[in-house]
């Protein structure tokens, strides 16, 4: 084990019969991801392949589950899809090198020399793979706000490239001499001729759930996780009156949801809560929607503040990582510090009570987007990062 966690400088040494492109000399890439099933993360990394410049990049995936809805959409990009583990336990240590061999068996053949691991977890696994597969580097995107176990610095240390979400990895992670020279700021981009004002509304919200045509609606679009704090948006509520809630996620933790459907019931707003389960046509939403919410206690970006900016919501969101990132306070959005039910109710209330500062908040956040965050800056960042460690420039 020891000499595993060496330097990973020699690491990425190729021998003369490895590859490092494909044919008219295009660099070969694999992307890998668990699995397509709860598809956030999936549905960024995708974005990045879809509009990668063909004539440097050729681009492959690798999961190790199959059965999300997104792996027809690989399937449809006509680029390989793998589906093996890129992982493997890191225990017994004594084992480690010998379970990695024959991981890569799965992926020598394809002469990838380079892998963009979008696996959310610590594992430093994946790299030894990679290496023993003939890949000449390893990138991870760090996409969550965990930190501090021994595992991520091992992630980190054999990794030759890292691509940080936010300005707080870059300070609290990313800080070192070693670290630093590595890690580069990619903040997350939205697709803008997608997520644009005035969408057609096609949910019909407001009918449904029988909604007067002078009540607020305020949109919440995040998974049904305790991180997203939900609750403190709705203790807000529950201070707001006129003012509708449509919460759009899947319940990926049951015990949570229930939570909050008995919270609900507490706090007496059965008639002004409602939850929309996951929602495919989140544009369609934002157009029936008049302000937009994410209350997280932590959040590495926030996709669902970008769309919302995109589409000209006025939105507000906690000082937290990725949010305070995307917003300025006052000017493209508004900001409340975390858990703070009475400062959102304060931002709601003057929302609520003002179309001009909602238009105005709009606009700004539209113009940030298409400013700073749209899915072209994101995919250029990512190919100058690819073309940095290999020297394509």
């Amino acid at each position: 084990m020891t000499r595993i966690l060496q330097g990973n400088r020699a690491a990425w040494k190729m021998t003369g019969n490895q590859q490092s492109t494909t044919c008219a000399g295009t660099l070969s890439i694999l992307f890998t991801i668990p699995n397509f099933i709860t598809a956030g993360s999936g549905r960024a990394m995708l974005d990045i392949i879809e509009r990668l410049d063909r004539t440097r990049f050729a681009p492959a995936v690798c999961v190790s589950h199959k059965g999300g809805d997104l792996d027809q959409v690989v399937e449809q990009l006509k680029i390989p899809f793998i589906h093996a583990p890129h992982t493997v336990p890191a225990r017994p240590y004594f084992t480690l090198l010998l379970r990695a061999w024959q991981a890569a068996r799965a992926f020598r053949s394809h002469h990838f020399a380079l892998w963009h691991s979008f696996h959310y977890s610590d594992d430093y696994t994946e790299p030894i793979v990679a290496r023993m597969a003939g890949a000449r580097a390893w990138i991870y995107t760090k996409k969550n706000m965990g930190w501090g176990s021994r595992a991520w610095r091992l992630r980190t240390r054999f990794a030759s490239r890292i691509a940080a979400l936010n300005s707080e990895m870059m300070r609290t992670f990313f800080s070192n001499g070693a670290s630093f020279r590595k890690a580069r700021q990619i903040t997350r981009g939205v697709d803008s001729s997608r997520f644009v004002p005035g969408a057609e509304p096609k949910l019909a919200i407001r009918s449904r759930f029988n909604i007067a045509p002078d009540a607020i609606v305020v949109a919440c679009v995040a998974q049904l996780v305790p991180v997203k704090g939900h609750p403190t948006l709705l203790n807000a509520l529950a201070t707001v009156p006129n003012v509708h809630l449509l919460i759009a996620g899947s319940p990926l933790d049951q015990d949570y949801a229930e939570s909050l459907h008995k919270q609900v019931a507490q706090l007496s707003l059965s008639d002004r809560v409602h939850f929309l389960g996951a929602v495919k046509q989140v544009p369609a939403l934002l157009a029936e929607s008049d302000i937009f919410v994410l209350p997280s206690r932590k959040e590495a970006c926030g996709v669902a503040l970008l769309e919302a900016m995109s589409c000209g919501r006025p939105c507000v969101a906690t000082d937290v990582s990725g949010p305070r990132d995307l917003l300025e306070n006052r000017r493209s959005g508004l900001i409340v510090s975390p858990e703070n039910a009475a400062a959102l109710a304060v931002e709601l209330r003057e929302l609520a009570s003002s179309p001009d500062l909602r238009r105005q908040l709009g606009r700004a956040a539209r113009q940030r987007v298409i400013e700073r965050f749209t899915i072209e800056k994101e995919v250029t960042a990512h190919e100058a990062l690819y073309a940095e460690f290999l020297k394509l420039r």
